[in-house]
């Protein structure tokens, strides 16, 4: 009896070690972007950037995300005008601060939302935020699309002006990252 019992024990509890099977993975560069999205009383702005280095850990077979992380080169933004992107870069010190990043101290899921807290480094400063996000699982893969804002006075950014009026403070930033197992 105590055989019978020790075996089941066993059986369970590999069973249940190759359900958790949490694994570390880059997110396809094809399909991973970042675009910050900036507002000018007189016009909008977008600027996107397809160098993203994201992984996640990740348990596809119970589609759970337990931490990502984030870096991008600040000075891979395109937003379509060169004059532009050339001063956002003198503006944020690109040369001093290239990159921006994030990684997460904790992943709450709920629902069909996931919300990533974690740490953001942008322009030498460090803050924590939350990036709300929302998984769309398919087959083998899954494409992630979420997003935050930022105030840039939080991280000691000049607001760039165009005939005397500045920007708006607040950042918005849009994430998408295809993840394939």
């Amino acid at each position: 009896m105590r055989k019978v019992g020790l075996l089941v024990v066993c059986v369970v509890s590999v069973a249940l070690m190759a359900r958790a099977e949490v694994r570390k993975i880059q997110a396809d560069k094809s399909g991973t972007s970042i675009t910050y999205h900036l507002v000018h009383p007189l016009h909008k702005v977008d600027g996107v950037s397809k160098e993203v280095d994201c992984s996640a850990e990740i348990d596809p077979a119970a589609k759970v995300f337990s931490s990502v992380s984030v870096a991008v080169d600040v000075t891979t933004f395109d937003s379509g005008n060169s004059n532009r992107d050339s001063h956002a870069m003198e503006v944020i010190d690109a040369i001093d601060y290239p990159e921006a990043s994030f990684r997460s101290t904790r992943i709450d899921q709920r629902g069909d939302s996931l919300f990533a807290t974690g740490q953001l480094t942008f322009h030498g400063i460090t803050h924590d935020i939350t990036i709300a996000a929302r998984p769309d699982w398919s087959g083998s893969q899954v494409a992630v699309n979420g997003g935050f804002e930022i105030l840039l006075s939080d991280y000691k950014v000049e607001r760039p002006s165009l005939l005397l009026m500045p920007v708006e403070n607040a950042l918005r930033f849009s994430l998408s990252a295809l993840f394939k197992f």
